[in-house]
């Protein structure tokens, strides 16, 4: 039952382009206790269905610039490869490190991101009353 929820969930998050194998990888180890590079590895498995089905969803929708997919995707390629071979020459613990320093960076990132929508939103507000 734990891996159905896990799926799910990291499905959900895939789904809206927000990076569902984070949330998997972090719920396999710390929930199934499994060794980060498996997680790692399975996370690689996982993301070729839900990004197919989200690859339909935002073409039917028209969401997506495909000269830019296109680039970004053939430099990703360079990019995973480089990035498998360090993560298979990287022990356990210095993977989870740099995972966790990962997953604070993107945590920062979101914080700053909500409290500067919150501030132009009310500065929107002040110069609406104004007005």
């Amino acid at each position: 039952m734990t891996e159905v929820l896990i799926g799910l969930i990291s499905g959900i998050v895939s789904g809206t382009g927000m990076g569902g194998g984070t949330i998997l990888i972090f719920l396999l180890t710390f929930m199934c206790g499994i060794e980060q590079h498996v997680a790692q590895a399975t996370n690689l498995l996982f993301f070729i269905p839900t990004s197919i089905m989200a690859i339909i969803v935002n073409v039917k929708n028209k969401n997506i610039d495909l000269k830019l997919a296109i680039f970004i995707s053939i430099f990703g390629i360079f990019g995973a490869i480089v990035g498998a071979n360090l993560a298979i020459y990287t022990d356990v613990q210095s993977l989870k490190k740099y995972f966790g320093i990962f997953l604070g960076i993107i945590a920062l990132h979101e914080i700053y991101s909500i409290i500067k929508q919150y501030k132009i939103s009310k500065n929107e507000k002040t110069n609406n009353i104004v007005e």
